[in-house]
């Protein structure tokens, strides 16, 4: 990118000696030796990376094994049916994962293609890439900062920097202070020095920490693993019967054939695509409970999340300020209603308040919706807002007594705004009337009080006395203790000949307001699902600790009444005794510290970004799978380290949503949660039908090896083509029918399983072994009872005709590994039943088309030859459904 970007003396001296900015000359010679002002990507995925990686699939090179032994030795069809294989399973996941990558790059915001800067001594737009260090921003309301810069010039500035900090409140800026790129200018205006582009930039340096290799997603572990197993099995077991045959003396030929049907029937050709398309269908159904799945093997993960780390404001809260509560004239108010519509009502202990005929009140409102630059306006049945949070709120509160500001800035002209910083904690703004000039401040009680010595009670205006002070003190708490974000209100008047500076010295105490962000309706029952599956949800957020823990409460995240856990060390019992830590505390523990109280905590209160990694790798050494929320670029490393990192889809950055695994697009937690369930219910789905193909493949295998070792090398029970047509054409649909079942009643009440925990675990083991002997032994019966040394084809078919029957039956069974299949329901899943039967329909065309019978080495039955295969194939069905009910449930792990 070009030699580092840094601020430097000569920067400034140069801007003070050249106010008038760079020439043009000069910005094009920065712009080469600095580079693009763009975040740069080590590795981008493309078509050709995604295509490369459907190959990285051991079962897929066995086949291509498969296929080159079979062009050798001249069976020409095996090669042309494996090879068609081979492609089905590629083409379809390269289809599905390079569609889930478009999906990625259409959510990317769009970002602000020009910025105005001053350039060879007049104002100039030019695009953002091309801005250097050393150019003057010019940058007013609603501009998207491009760079690191250095503000010169200021008026009523405030910066969004939450896509940096997480902070959702702006925040004030004067001359000497630095702005950072990808932060949003709200209100106000500023010129800035640029000072760093590019990866050299704060959200830059980020960047380049998140561009580390993903690791291996359990997923991806079990079926790398499962893959190496099937085709060491593969290879072995058609080594050995190949070896052995050559030994006694055997054709080449038909041992290698012999060795072929071995290494078909061993690996289940069916198990990619059956994968790729239940992966593929579970991504698209949670995209319509707004969750994007950005990577396919990881959306198996979401279903062993033990811990959800989520942030509050938009997540579990609405993020729509609203006013709750006012206080005035001693008096405490209801205000009803929530977000932002302007409808509800004004309340005092039930009772209606007639607004207009309190003149204190109406005085508050009027000062609340002056002292505020925010708007509300309704556009085709729908409330548009614009501005702060909580001015917003204070807008949208006065609204619902009818008070508009668009009306009262007709009566009440700005003539001068005193903007609120983080030192002063208040803000003032100067209205020319009639008569003179009125002003309203709003601000941190602890701030407007002291500055007040008159306060107005029902109309009338006393003295602000001791006691008066305490009353509001007291009811401040009251509020804040409370959850409540609480705002002082003040006023002061002047004649028309007074000058207009003191207006912030003694003022008019009007009353305060109280207000919060309030929960979402579905968190409440999302936190208990979560709670009912054996998931922790932890709370971190920007805000204040007494506030984030109030609506922890509110939502039934923790109960400290109960406590988080008895420590020795007094340090640990005071800070975590609460449930709660805040970021200062968390900055006092070291990692062994931290470790202890770890899993404990319910609540992280104005905590950092950069803070978030850091619970991250400590719930991870504690064996947890965690998933993890962010939308501001400082979230990123923890969004990349965290097991399911979630980036929010509104208000993320684009660096969060490129660290994410998943992207929510509502931002809602209750969607996470759905999003688990969905995770819970694809695991389940890939266990039962890599069980189902296992059992058929070894069910092949043991019916292969019997046929050899008791009756020898010249008869094979099925041929290798039978065998691929059987595994590839026959499994498919009835295993991708129960990749695609729907999820099971209970499924978000059972604790999270064991990431470590093996697709075949000791009960499903057991369940595949025994019903594959079974299986094996009776389709071994029927080649074997219909005289196969007399005609060989006959009882080739007959005992195809049985394997193939069993889909009718055998699949139903393992809807459920551990519940009998007429306590779930028989018809429930309508796609296996038509899939089943269709397949079922498909394979005679095999054996009753003339010239494709023939090819497969299959002749025509007659129905009644029909009754000993499709009868063999509903007692094991029968075997298989008692098989799951007598085996003890202890045995499940």
């Amino acid at each position: 990118m070009g030699q580092e970007n840094v601020v430097s003396e000569g920067l400034f001296a140069e801007m003070e000696s050249s106010p008038d900015g760079l020439s043009e000359q000069e910005a094009q010679e920065r712009l080469a030796s600095y580079g693009k002002n763009e975040l740069t990507e080590h590795e981008k995925t493309t078509a050709l990376k995604v295509f490369a990686g459907q190959f990285v699939n051991l079962i897929v090179w066995v086949l291509m094994a498969a296929g080159v032994i079979s062009l050798v030795i001249g069976e020409t069809i095996d090669f042309w049916v494996i090879m068609f294989t081979i492609a089905v399973v590629i083409i379809l996941g390269f289809i599905q994962e390079y569609r889930a990558e478009k999906a990625m790059e259409a959510l990317k915001s769009i970002v602000q293609p020009e910025t105005t800067v001053i350039r060879d001594k007049r104002l100039r737009k030019i695009l953002t890439v091309n801005v250097v260090p050393g150019d003057i921003l010019v940058l007013e309301t609603g501009d998207k900062v491009p760079a690191d810069a250095l503000i010169f010039e200021t008026v009523a500035l405030k910066i969004d920097e939450s896509a940096l900090t997480g902070e959702s409140v702006p925040v004030g800026k004067v001359e000497n202070e630095s702005t950072f790129a990808g932060t949003q200018i709200v209100h106000g205006k500023c010129k800035a020095l640029v000072t760093a582009t590019g990866m050299s930039t704060k959200i830059g340096q980020i960047a380049s920490l998140i561009q580390t290799k993903d690791e291996d997603t359990p997923l991806q572990v079990k079926i790398t693993k499962l893959s190496l197993t099937l085709a060491f099995l593969a290879v072995l077991a058609s080594g050995i019967t190949f070896a052995i045959g050559l030994y006694i003396g055997a054709p080449f030929t038909d041992m290698l054939l012999i060795s072929l049907a071995l290494a078909v029937a061993a690996v289940p050709e069916g198990l990619p695509l059956t994968l790729t398309i239940t992966l593929a269908y579970g991504m698209k159904k949670m995209a319509g409970h707004n969750a994007i799945i950005r990577k396919m093997l990881a959306v198996e993960t979401l279903g062993s999340t033990t811990i959800i780390c989520t942030d509050k404001t938009g997540t579990l809260t609405r993020n729509e300020m609203t006013v709750e509560k006012l206080f005035a004239s001693e008096t405490e108010l209801e205000v009803t209603g929530s977000g932002y519509v302007p409808k509800g009502e004004f309340l005092k202990r039930g009772n209606n308040v007639n607004v207009k005929n309190d003149v204190t009140l109406l005085n508050l409102l009027r000062g609340i919706t002056l002292c505020n630059n925010s708007a509300i306006e309704k556009k085709d049945d729908k409330w548009e807002v614009v501005g702060d949070p909580t001015e917003i709120a204070l807008t949208v509160a006065a609204a619902k007594a009818d008070l508009w500001k668009d009306e009262l800035d007709k009566d009440y002209e700005m003539a001068e705004e005193i903007v609120f910083t983080s030192e002063r904690k208040i803000m003032t703004t100067i209205h020319k009337t009639g008569i003179g000039y009125t002003s309203f401040t709003k601000g941190a009680p602890e701030f407007v009080l002291p500055e007040c010595s008159v306060i107005e009670k029902n109309g009338e205006r006393f003295p602000l006395t001791e006691k008066d002070r305490e009353i509001i003190l007291d009811k401040n708490l009251e509020f804040a203790s409370s959850a409540y974000r609480v705002l002082a209100v003040a006023c002061k008047e002047e004649s028309a000949g007074d000058e207009t500076d003191g207006f912030e010295k003694n003022m008019i105490f009007l009353g305060l307001v109280a207000m919060i962000d309030p929960p979402r309706e579905e968190a409440r029952e999302a936190v208990a699902m979560c709670r009912k599956a054996g998931i922790k949800v932890i709370m971190i957020t920007g805000d204040n600790q007494e506030t984030a823990k109030a609506i922890g409460r509110n939502i039934g995240l923790f109960d400290d009444k109960k406590g988080c856990g008895i420590y020795e060390d007094e340090k640990l019992l005071r800070i975590a005794e609460d449930c709660a830590v805040t970021g200062d505390e968390l900055e006092e523990l070291n990692d062994e510290e931290f470790d202890i109280i770890a899993e404990n905590i319910n609540v992280y209160a104005r905590t950092m970004p950069e803070q978030k990694l850091r619970i991250v790798n400590a719930l991870q050494k504690k064996g947890h799978i965690v998933a993890m929320t962010g939308d501001g670029v400082n979230d990123a490393p923890a969004l990349k380290k965290a097991d399911i990192g979630i980036a929010m889809g509104i208000k993320g950055t684009d660096v969060a949503k490129e660290s994410s695994v998943m992207i929510l697009q509502d931002d809602n937690f209750a969607s996470i949660v759905e999003a688990v369930r969905g995770g819970r219910t694809i695991y389940n789905n890939i266990e039962k039908f890599i069980t189902y193909l296992i059992s058929r493949n070894l069910m092949l295998v043991i019916l292969i090896m019997a046929g050899i070792s008791l009756l020898g090398f010249e008869l094979i029970p099925l041929l290798a083509l039978q065998i691929l047509f059987i595994n590839m054409f026959n499994e498919i649909i009835p295993a991708v029918s129960l990749g695609l079942d729907p999820a099971t009643d209970g499924i978000m009440s059972k604790p999270p399983r064991d990431p470590k925990e093996n697709f075949l675990k000791k009960r499903n083991l057991f369940l595949v072994i025994t019903l594959a002997l079974a299986m094996g032994i009776a389709s071994f019966l029927v080649f074997a009872m219909n005289d196969p040394a007399s005609d060989t084809t006959m009882a080739r078919t007959l005992t195809f005709a049985t394997v193939v029957s069993m889909i009718l039956f055998i699949p139903l069974a393992f809807r459920s590994l551990e519940k009998s299949l007429f306590s779930i329901g028989v018809f429930s899943n309508r796609l296996m039943i038509a899939g089943v039967t269709a397949t079922f329909f498909a394979t005679m065309s095999v054996m009753y088309i003339p010239k494709l019978n023939s090819a497969f080495g299959l002749i025509a039955l007659s129905p009644s030859e029909w009754i000993v295969p499709v009868a063999v194939a509903f007692v094991t069905f029968l075997f298989a459904e008692g098989l799951k009910l007598l085996t003890p449930a202890a045995g499940k792990k």
